[in-house]
């Protein structure tokens, strides 16, 4: 099976990549998640400020019940708010990271995710080793784009993270997360699929995704 992962790089020659593409190969579309996206949709700070709001009413509302005097009743919320502010702060920051350090590449044979934000690593998806590709819509026309592998091509769910599909733990699909405009990432990339497998003999078929992920038509080509 051939190795994913490459060694981490500091000098790119050309952003995104780990060198220069070869004769014959284009670069079709480059991205980045967007960091906004990422904070609410993947690490849920949406979610995390509504349990922290919680926990003040809760504050409140128990402290009347209780007799507690106000001034104890405003302590506790004003640790409970800072202890929120830190913490979405801290997500808010790792979420700038992810899309400042991330760069998403379509090329006319491959899909390049670099990654990493303490380690940058290059994952390398060559167009023959995709079975099915799937668009999760997450409003506005932003999304995520999950690529699912053959069998016998496998990845680190945890190395990958947040670069995969949730939940996909047995089977991890690399993904192209919180993209602005998903749907264009993912017509390209089929396009570009339909159109390498076209060129290399191979035969581009319709594969559907997950229930809760659109599929993207047209999927992509058996293994060669």
């Amino acid at each position: 099976m051939k190795q994913f992962v490459a060694r981490e790089h500091e000098i790119e020659p050309v952003p995104g990549l780990p060198g220069y593409l070869p004769e014959g190969e284009e670069m079709l579309w480059q991205g980045r998640p967007s960091a906004r996206l990422v904070a609410r949709h993947v690490l849920k700070t949406r979610w995390i400020a509504g349990y922290f709001a919680l926990l003040a009413v809760w504050a409140i509302v128990g402290g009347f019940y209780d007799g507690r005097p106000i001034a104890g009743i405003v302590f506790s919320v004003a640790v409970l708010t800072a202890l929120a502010t830190v913490l979405i702060g801290m997500l808010e920051l790792f979420a700038w990271a992810v899309g400042k350090t991330t760069l998403y590449t379509i090329t006319s044979r491959r899909v390049v995710i670099r990654f990493g934000v303490a380690f940058s690593m290059t994952l390398n998806l060559p167009f023959k080793q995709m079975n099915a590709l799937s668009l999760a819509d997450l409003g506005g026309g932003a999304g995520h784009v999950a690529i699912e592998l053959l069998p016998g091509h496998r990845l680190s769910w945890l190395l990958q993270w947040p670069h995969v599909r949730a939940w996909r733990f047995a089977d991890p699909e690399p993904s192209l997360i919180c993209l602005g405009d998903a749907k264009k990432a993912a017509d390209i990339l089929a396009l570009a699929i339909t159109q390498y497998a076209s060129l290399n003999s191979g035969h581009a078929r319709l594969e559907e995704g997950a229930p809760e992920l659109a599929a993207v038509p047209p999927a992509v080509m058996a293994a060669e």
